[in-house]
């Protein structure tokens, strides 16, 4: 049972403090604007069935990852998918300290503000975290949110001999930029190696002549 109406007057003041921070425009400078890049590890890939696992994100300001202003939180079990857990390593009774599904949202939220969120494959992240949104009577996520698959293929030169696969996974990613995959399958690993390879599609965007934050944006 949803804690909160989303009909209601009455949101939790956490969720009134987020969408206050829309009213603050997104800053035309490229430098002047804070990324959240975030994933989450889950019990598998039904917005409906399964439940995020753990949330983690890297702030970029200034065009440079933020290392001392990371989230990495983990949320308690409520299902248990026992063939996730060699991808994510996350034991339904592990050691680690696990909050409750909406203190993870009002964490996540403070984190966030009115950041644009990267995130690759962003369309299942978000899903996911607006279901547990939703699953507390809360609104979808305001922010604006970039897919690094999407971006890396505007990096591609396109002919017709050579055409852009129709996705590219993290782990190409990666490899292609020569990031140390030390950390994958972790929530914030994961974060971390998309943070680096965002910065460094942005670097080879702004090579082209029509870049410009608007474009990026829209």
């Amino acid at each position: 049972m949803a804690l909160f109406s989303k009909k209601s007057k009455h949101l939790p003041a956490f969720w009134t403090n987020y969408e206050n921070r829309f009213k603050e425009k997104i800053a035309a400078d490229l430098n002047e604007i804070t990324f959240v890049v975030l994933d989450t590890e889950t019990t598998g890939f039904s917005f409906d069935e399964d439940r995020i696992l753990s949330i983690g994100a890297v702030k970029i300001k200034h065009e440079t990852i933020a290392v001392q202003e990371v989230l990495d939180i983990f949320l308690e079990q409520e299902k248990f998918n026992k063939d996730s857990v060699p991808v994510h390593g996350l034991l339904k009774n592990g050691q680690r300290n696990c909050i409750s599904e909406i203190n993870a949202m009002e964490q996540f939220l403070d984190y966030i503000g009115n950041a644009v969120i990267v995130a690759h494959h962003a369309g299942f992240d978000m899903g996911m975290l607006n279901m547990a949104l939703n699953r507390n009577g809360l609104p979808n996520l305001k922010n604006k949110v970039l897919d690094t698959g999407v971006l890396y293929k505007r990096t591609l030169i396109k002919t017709y001999l050579i055409q852009p696969k129709t996705n590219y996974t993290l782990d190409e990613l990666a490899e292609k930029f020569s990031i140390s995959k030390k950390d994958r399958h972790t929530a914030l690993g994961d974060a971390y190696i998309t943070a680096v390879a965002f910065l460094k599609i942005i670097s080879r965007l702004k090579e082209k002549r029509k870049f410009s934050v608007k474009k990026l944006l829209h």
